[in-house]
């Protein structure tokens, strides 16, 4: 979320399926769509009783997974940009950032409910609770961030003040981690995939240029960096959290017997955002030569 997607004027009510200019996007409706399938699935598995013994905990945590998973979304919607040179993958930006303030909000609503609406023991819950207190920090952080995510807001506190207070998506997005990864207590691979991409998103920031895409091989460097930094954190969590010894932990992520680990999930799917910068160059380098043949097919006015 930066100030400069947000520069045009945009109606203040309009239907998410529009864009800037208030014509339908087919593009914004698709994306739209997809956020909320997973509540659409939820509410299925609710209505036909399939959510398991504990249909609560269940839930609760599958918005709680899905908050984050959107909230990492949102994070991509710029390395996309700058990778594909597609400047509408912007368009559906803030409706990923407040996706992922919804499931959030849902996260702890369901929680409420689990705890029968007794707000005296859901505020002594999350203040006695490490992870339940950065959850809720993260939460709160997510909705400062969605109330202050339209036009007018950014005109309210000028582009550069707004732009510094959505920086702020970066830690939040770290406290929503290490909530995950304390909830989830002695399996972690799915946090730590989550964690392992993350990993990825914050290099990509870090080796992109201003306001472009990095060069093909610092893509290509981060693909193994991005998947050691994964197998580090994994290793350094179970010593810490287990005791289990660091260096067979780390190894174990080069035994695919049982499956990948997350390093190696996080390094295909770095690969994966390599080939999609490689595409993306590709498709820039061909454009000139279509608009030269377009050129020489238009006929000569005399």
């Amino acid at each position: 979320m930066t100030a400069r997607a947000l520069s045009a004027p945009a109606p203040l009510l309009s239907a998410p399926w529009r864009d800037r200019q208030g014509d339908f996007s087919p593009f914004k409706l698709a994306v739209l769509a997809g956020l909320c399938l997973p509540a659409l699935w939820l509410a299925w598995l609710a209505a036909t009783h399939s959510l398991g013994p504990r249909p609560y905990t269940e839930a609760i945590h599958q918005t709680g997974l899905w908050a984050i998973r959107i909230l990492l979304l949102s994070l991509l919607v710029t390395p996309l940009r700058q990778m594909l040179r597609q400047p509408r993958v912007m368009l559906v930006r803030r409706m990923v950032g407040v996706a992922a303030m919804a499931y959030a909000l849902a996260h702890l609503f369901l929680y409420v409910t689990d705890m029968g609406f007794n707000l005296g023991k859901v505020v002594s819950e999350i203040a006695l609770r490490f992870y339940l207190t950065i959850g809720f920090i993260a939460l709160a952080g997510l909705v400062a961030l969605g109330v202050t995510s339209t036009d007018g807001w950014v005109k309210r506190m000028g582009g550069r003040r707004w732009q510094l207070l959505h920086r702020a998506v970066y830690g939040i997005a770290i406290l929503a981690l290490v909530h995950f990864v304390l909830q989830t207590k002695l399996d972690v691979t799915e946090a730590m995939l989550t964690a392992g991409l993350f990993l990825w998103l914050m290099g990509y920031r870090l080796l992109a240029p201003q306001g472009a895409a990095p060069s093909l091989w610092r893509q290509a460097l981060l693909v193994p960096l991005a998947a050691a930094g994964t197998a580090l954190l994994e290793a350094g969590w179970y010593g810490i959290g287990t005791g289990a010894p660091f260096w067979p932990v780390l190894m174990a992520n080069l035994d695919v017997e049982f499956g990948l680990r997350p390093a190696l999930w996080v390094g295909i799917v770095s690969a994966g955002m390599l080939a999609v910068g490689a595409f993306g160059r590709w498709r820039q380098a061909r454009q000139p030569k279509r608009r030269a043949r377009a050129g020489a097919r238009r006929p000569e006015v005399a």
